[in-house]
């Protein structure tokens, strides 16, 4: 499983401002509770991040349903919300385009602990093997 956020170029700074500055404008949407759809409002979620294209005219919004219950259903609903938050968006931001939202699940929470329990395996394989070392000295 690879990281689906990284990409191959870096963001430039103003990528990384406005990405922060929409993650901002977006989690207070989404916390106001002004979204209708069933599926949104019916699960509390997390904006983690927020990538901007280069050209400011799209933006993919990774986000975390509480509890990671209901990720498709979140995501589509969130996906047909995403006209009604961009123009909440568009009343705070004085860019000269809001950025095309699109939606997806942060899975970089799972890779992390992913990457921690293999650590976690081999650290243990490494400490029972000392010790049977240690076992057979004796």
């Amino acid at each position: 499983m690879t990281n689906q956020k990284r990409s191959a170029k870096t963001a430039s700074k103003r990528q990384l401002r406005v990405g922060e500055q929409l993650r901002h404008i977006i989690s207070e949407v989404l916390a106001e509770g002004n979204i209708h759809d069933p599926d949104v409002s019916s699960t509390p979620v997390t904006v983690t991040e927020v990538q901007p294209s280069p050209d400011m005219r799209n933006a993919t919004v990774y986000v975390v349903p509480l509890g990671g219950m209901n990720e498709e259903a979140v995501i589509k609903g969130l996906n047909r919300s995403a006209g009604f938050i961009q123009s909440e968006m568009g009343r705070q931001l004085s860019m000269k385009f809001t950025p095309r939202l699109a939606f997806k699940i942060d899975a970089s929470f799972e890779y992390g602990d992913h990457i921690d329990s293999l650590i976690r395996k081999t650290s243990s394989e490494r400490n029972q093997d000392q010790e049977s070392e240690t076992d057979s000295d004796s």
